[in-house]
């Protein structure tokens, strides 16, 4: 598993796929935080996040249309599946490098709050006589990215699982777009369903409104369990096809 790991990490550095991703993930984030907060003259972080998450339909799915629709493309699908490794362990292998991927980024674009900490820095100075607390909220912040880290998670699996689908990577990527966004605006259908027990599967389903207790600095258990469980149900998928193909 950890040679298939190395391998698909390097990978991402060797070829221009991973900068490019790095590249529009820093420049997108901070573009969406620049607006949702400077421009908004607000230490409220919860509209950058839930941005974010919008930004992930699209983020996400260059860093897994490749994983393994690039397999099939050059034809070295068939080394995968005679290796002296389980499917499991294959599949882990890849779906680590994207996360490590991912998460890299997350933590590359949290320089975007240390001017936001420099302006709440010099606003306290100059109202050090206030009892008023000025600045945005640690609790906040570290929430969102936890759970903002979960649904990525959860979003490269399903992104893992539609690349062995198919062999073109275009095609990967446009299905997993279109997947991602469904899974996204399911909990905006709500507003327009009369039905309660329709609208309470919807909700707890949707990815957002899983979300919205880490917006506030919460940390949701159910939430928790709720990506957890969509991430490793995508990972079984993906490992029963390659099961599948291996003794099919």
């Amino acid at each position: 598993m950890f040679a298939i790991y190395r391998k698909e990490l390097k990978s991402y550095f060797i070829t221009p796929m991973g900068y490019i991703y790095i590249g529009i993930f820093m420049a997108l984030s901070a573009l969406l935080f620049s607006y949702t907060t400077f421009m908004r003259s607000s230490y409220d972080v919860t509209s950058y996040f839930s941005m974010m998450i919008f930004a992930f339909v699209v983020l996400i799915p260059l860093l897994t249309m490749k994983l393994f629709a690039e397999e099939k493309k050059l034809r070295t699908e068939q080394m995968l599946l005679t290796a002296p490794v389980t499917i499991t362990g294959m599949v882990m292998g890849k779906y680590l490098a994207a996360l490590t991927m991912f998460v890299g980024s997350i933590l590359c674009s949290c320089i975007n709050f240390i001017p936001l900490y420099a302006v709440a820095n010099v606003e306290r100075a100059e109202a050090a006589s206030k009892a008023i607390h000025i600045g945005p909220s640690g609790a906040q912040i570290i929430g969102s990215l936890i759970g903002i880290i979960l649904v990525g998670a959860a979003f490269i699996a399903v992104g893992m699982f539609i690349s062995t689908l198919t062999e073109n990577q275009l095609a990967s990527a446009v299905i997993s777009v279109a997947v991602l966004l469904l899974m996204i605006v399911l909990g905006f259908v709500n507003n327009f369903i009369s039905n309660y027990a329709v609208r309470f599967v919807i909700d707890w389903i949707s990815v957002l409104s899983r979300f919205a207790p880490f917006g506030y600095g919460r940390f949701d258990f159910a939430a928790l369990l709720y990506y957890l469980s969509l991430t490793s149900v995508f990972i079984f998928f993906t490992v029963r096809v390659y099961e599948k193909r291996r003794w099919g």
